[in-house]
């Protein structure tokens, strides 16, 4: 059993690295923010466990930390258990969830290695919402997307909302900035890549149309807004839509990735 050590003030200094999270959330990007990777809840943290991410601590209530003991049995890292009254204090807000786990980051994953070993990939451009970016990594690990590729303006996956949302599969599905962009798409096409940009354009081939047409794919998706940049669309190979009824143009990003993820790979 993993050795359970009680904290019992949220001044404790060995909960530091759960401390202030709805402040300082540890993104990298941000003063003071030490890049670490946060699971929130008995799912997502069971998933860092397993991770290749250096587990740091667990800090969490007693009935939680219980649903965990055969995931952490053997893990040679501190257990903190504490009060939910306490550890609302410590993290900056109420968590639900009831468990917290934090990691070191590690290397990711080379991008030649990760284009290697696929036949379907997501690259994204400009998809700054941690929310939707969350979303699209669960997206892609349920159906089948073997990686994910972050042009610019992308947001960080291993920050702490796009980790929760995703249920942790941004731990599981490989990603790697696709620099430079979008000549870097070139490397895509130059190993069978067939680059296609998702877009509400009339003029572009209907979804099942490039399904039925096979090979390897990358899916080119845009940011919520303004959707992918002229820059991207030119560079890719084929335009495609997903057909929708009269009178709506386009879904949120992560759904439309859903639906065209399913096409692609999902079946």
């Amino acid at each position: 059993m993993a050795q359970r050590i009680p904290i019992q003030t949220a001044g404790d200094p060995r909960a530091d690295d759960f401390r202030h999270l709805s402040t300082a959330d540890r993104r990298p990007d941000r003063p003071g923010g030490r890049g670490f990777v946060i699971a929130e809840g008995t799912v997502v943290v069971r998933r860092l466990l397993t991770s290749p991410y250096p587990v740091r601590s667990v800090l969490g209530v007693a009935r939680r930390i219980d649903d965990l003991e055969p995931d952490l049995a053997g893990l040679d890292v501190p257990v903190y258990t504490t009060s939910a009254e306490v550890m609302a204090e410590i993290v900056g807000f109420h968590l639900n969830r009831g468990v917290l786990a934090v990691a070191d980051r590690a290397p990711q994953p080379a991008l030649a290695g990760i284009v290697a070993a696929s036949k379907v990939l997501a690259v994204l451009e400009g998809v700054g919402d941690h929310e939707n970016l969350g979303a699209l990594f669960r997206n892609a690990a349920a159906l089948g997307v073997d990686g994910v590729l972050l042009g610019p303006g992308c947001s960080d996956p291993l920050y702490r909302r796009s980790v929760r949302v995703s249920m942790g599969n941004v731990l599981r599905v490989p990603f790697a900035a696709l620099e430079p962009w979008p000549d870097g798409l070139n490397l895509l096409k130059d190993k069978g890549f067939r680059v296609a940009a998702l877009t509400p354009r009339e003029d572009s081939v209907p979804l099942p149309q490039l399904a039925a047409d096979g090979g390897k794919i990358a899916l080119l998706l845009g940011s919520e807004g303004p959707g992918l940049t002229a820059d991207a669309l030119g560079a890719a190979d084929v335009a495609v839509r997903i057909p929708m009824a009269e009178g709506v143009d386009s879904l949120n990003v992560a759904t439309a990735a859903a639906v065209a993820f399913y096409e692609l790979a999902g079946r």
